[in-house]
């Protein structure tokens, strides 16, 4: 089984992943990880990656491709693969289209978490967490017992993100409208595209995505 996850920032799409790779025995391929790993390796690939992220340029697509057919072709992958933050553009689908073809593969299900861009704004802004433990809270949805004191470890100092304000979630979740709205109609039009609410409960999400895949 083979799937791609779209999903703005903070629509909990890691966490749909992950327990996807769990359930089903799927591998979650990064493209920021993959590119990390061959950089360090130093492979052929890698060397070349390395050179346009020095220049300050963008890793070409064809060479972004080049690293995931490596990748897919590890034993790992047999089973099937979550692509987490690749296509992003229509040219980088065809691209990964044609090359999955080369191998026998396709993409079989197309996911995205569909979300209400101003109550995903309030969820991500209230959320804080606890300094010691990390446990996080929401001011309106998710508050500590006692107001002040963490729940888990009982400590009393609380951060916040430093990109969990309005204007820049806002920026955020307009990049992702723009980067996905081409996308969406390229799935749509090849069949595979499923979407889902992004906005219920977690375990709610997690059963339409199983729904959409069984």
């Amino acid at each position: 089984m083979n799937l791609i996850l779209f999903g703005p920032p903070g629509a909990g799409k890691g966490t749909q992943a992950k327990r996807l790779a769990e359930r089903h025995s799927l591998i979650q391929l990064s493209t920021g990880e993959m590119l990390r790993a061959a950089v360090a390796a130093g492979t052929g690939l890698g060397r070349k990656a390395k050179a346009n992220m020095d220049a300050g340029e963008l890793v070409p697509d064809d060479l972004m491709i080049a690293l995931i057919s490596a990748r897919i072709d590890a034993p790992d992958c047999a089973e099937g693969f979550i692509f987490d933050g690749f296509p992003r553009t229509v040219a980088q689908a065809e691209a990964l289209d044609a090359m999955l073809v080369e191998k026998g593969l396709s993409v079989d299900s197309v996911i995205a978490m569909e979300v209400d861009d101003e109550a995903l704004i309030e969820r991500l802004t209230g959320r804080f967490s606890c300094a010691e433990c990390g446990a996080g809270y929401h001011v309106t949805l998710q508050r500590p017992s006692v107001d002040g004191v963490c729940d888990r470890c009982g400590g009393k100092r609380f951060d916040r993100r430093a990109d969990d304000n309005a204007e820049t979630v806002r920026s955020r979740l307009l990049a992702y409208r723009r980067q996905t709205a081409p996308l969406l109609p390229y799935y749509r039009a090849k069949g595979t595209l499923q979407t889902v609410d992004g906005m219920a409960p977690i375990e709610d999400v997690t059963r339409q995505i199983e729904s959409v895949l069984a």
